[in-house]
């Protein structure tokens, strides 16, 4: 019975909210298998379908509870990606499924050319449950379903058991060079019979700039060696930096400002199922001076800039998780560990002499201005020390810092990035905005909501990009892009937090629903930051107003009490006025 409810809540896609639970239960009426049976003879043997709502998830076992809906009608900005599922559920046994579309025309002979339509198969993984959030955990421990998530693209024909409901992921990737006005064409459902269902689009005479230009700061952790496992290839070889190139890229097409990179090995104490080398080579030599090796270090920062990520370079880290600096000695020709604690002398000797070096060799490189070193929710007194030591070395460099908000380091964090539990000062943030300093937020395994975790409502992560638009700042960050799981592909759990917590997109590579409505909360705030400029220039102060207005619905305590999804229904239409 705990199952099924479970399954009934992913079918609705609802939140963790209380009420939701009653609600599941009033609109399900289905409380054993018996009943579900009996939903699934309402089902036809060939195919059901309807087009859906993106923002829910729908569960494999249960009959989709939806109102049938035959027609796709949907508004874009030139440049903006929009999307939509595809529901497709039957009691009998199908197979071989095509799904082909068609271009997209309005009545003077303009087209949306078919090659900017994608589809994919939402397909089904494990997930668990956030009950404590943060902490190690073990799998039998927690509740655990399937939840649809994972989006395959590249497969053309499937199947559908009987008494099963297969998602389908439609997108729309709107040209910049496209005429506004209305388009229309099909999808076809090819199957024992053939389906065509209608897509219209309103095209507004409004554009989106590229996601290399967009406001929007994300920053999603980049995990190389985890690439390398999941394809099975030798880490740092030539194989490895192919296969990196498209996930990179598509992280690019998402907004990606950052670049992640490790100048010590394991800068997160190896929290993660792969391991976290450094980019960097350290060796101290027989004389007792130091040899830095940066060729690593080049070669992967000049190749993720070739993806479109290159605005900044966040090293981690001087404060890791860990107080453990691991080092080749040409002395004992072994690896060494230096382990004294940060602001001791021996410390600070150990690190001028590689920030001094470091620091020549990125202006060599034309990097030191986009270069900071970055650290994450380490104690105050411990980034008060580094920030004195990296200061000596060069009055210029520049920090970043995911953590609490401390008032007392804030002028010297460049990149600052804080918890959901904490706020910016209104006039520190607006003196942050003047001075070109970017003040971003994230979450990590300790909100229930919002988040990105696999069993997460989508609708939350198209909700964080309004939220950062009404608290006016610049973006959002995450842990992690790709730290994999052991089977990512069949299973988000992992030895610690909740499933989906270590990463947004699976290999292949292979978007998901999350990822998909990330980028949406994205090109959500660059059609708010438009708009306000747009209505502030026309003096349009109705339009600003109502849309300020709706932005006040954003806040972290609204989530208790009403979905993302349903907030956003509300608010949407604002947009595409």
């Amino acid at each position: 019975m705990k199952f099924l409810l479970l399954i009934l809540l992913m079918s609705l896609g609802l939140t963790s909210a209380a009420q939701d639970v009653s609600l599941a239960l009033q609109k399900a009426k289905l409380s054993d298998s018996e009943t579900l049976n009996k939903e699934w003879n309402n089902a036809s043997e060939g195919l059901n379908i309807s087009f859906a709502n993106s923002n829910l998830r729908f569960a494999k076992e249960v009959p989709p509870a939806v109102s049938i809906q035959n027609t796709w009608t949907t508004a874009a900005w030139k440049g903006e990606k929009v999307h939509t599922q595809l529901l497709l559920w039957t009691k009998a046994n199908h197979t071989n499924i095509s799904i082909q579309v068609s271009d997209l025309k309005d009545q003077q002979g303009n087209s949306i050319k078919k090659e900017n339509i994608t589809s994919g198969i939402i397909k089904y993984v494990i997930t668990d449950e956030f009950r404590d959030g943060c902490g190690y955990r073990k799998a039998a421990d927690f509740d655990s379903s399937y939840v649809a998530d994972l989006i395959d693209t590249k497969i053309n024909t499937f199947g559908i058991n009987a008494n099963n409901t297969q998602p389908v992921w439609l997108s729309i990737k709107v040209p910049l060079n496209v005429k506004a006005g209305n388009y229309s064409g099909t999808v076809k459902i090819k199957g024992k019979k053939e389906y065509n269902l209608p897509i219209k689009i309103h095209v507004l005479d409004k554009t989106l700039p590229p996601p290399s230009e967009w406001k929007y700061d994300l920053d999603l952790w980049q995990h190389p060696a985890a690439i390398a496992r999941a394809h099975n290839v030798k880490l740092w070889s030539s194989e490895h930096f192919v296969l990196m190139k498209p996930y990179y890229t598509m992280l690019a097409n998402a907004g990606q400002k950052t670049i992640t990179a490790s100048i010590v090995n394991e800068p997160w104490g190896h929290q993660t199922f792969d391991d976290y080398p450094s980019l960097i080579k350290w060796t101290k030599k027989k004389d007792g001076s130091w040899l830095y090796d940066y060729s690593l270090f080049d070669k992967y920062i000049a190749f993720v800039m070739t993806t479109g990520i290159n605005q900044r370079i966040n090293c981690y880290s001087m404060v890791p998780w860990k107080i453990a600096f691991t080092y080749w000695d040409e002395s004992t020709q072994k690896e060494a560990v230096f382990t004294e604690a940060i602001g001791s002398s021996g410390y600070n000797a150990f690190w001028k002499n590689m920030l001094t070096d470091f620091t020549k060799h990125l202006k060599a490189r034309n990097w030191f201005e986009k270069t900071y070193i970055a650290m994450d929710e380490r104690p105050m007194k411990a980034m008060q020390a580094v920030i004195k030591l990296l200061k000596s070395v060069d009055p210029k460099w520049k920090l970043a810092l995911a953590g609490e908000y401390h008032q007392e380091i804030e002028k010297d964090i460049d990149n600052y990035c804080i918890a959901s539990k904490w706020e910016f000062p209104a006039d520190v943030l607006q003196k942050r905005n003047e001075q070109g300093k970017t003040s971003t937020w994230y979450t990590c395994c300790t909100e229930p909501y919002p988040n990105a975790f696999s069993f997460s409502s989508p609708a939350e992560q198209v909700w964080m990009g309004w939220y950062t638009a009404n608290k006016n700042m610049d973006g959002y960050l995450r842990w992690a892009y790709n730290s994999w799981t052991k089977n990512p592909l069949t299973d988000t759990r992992f030895t610690a937090w909740p499933a989906g917590d270590t990463y947004q997109v699976y290999p292949g590579p292979l978007t998901s629903v999350r990822f998909e409505k990330l980028i949406e909360g994205g090109q959500d705030f660059e059609k708010i930051k438009q708009l306000q400029a747009l209505y502030t220039k026309n003096k349009n102060t109705a339009a600003l107003s109502e849309l300020n207005k709706a932005l006040e619905n954003f806040n972290l305590k609204s989530l208790s009490t009403v979905t993302a999804d349903e907030i956003l229904k509300r608010v949407k239409p604002l947009l595409n006025k």
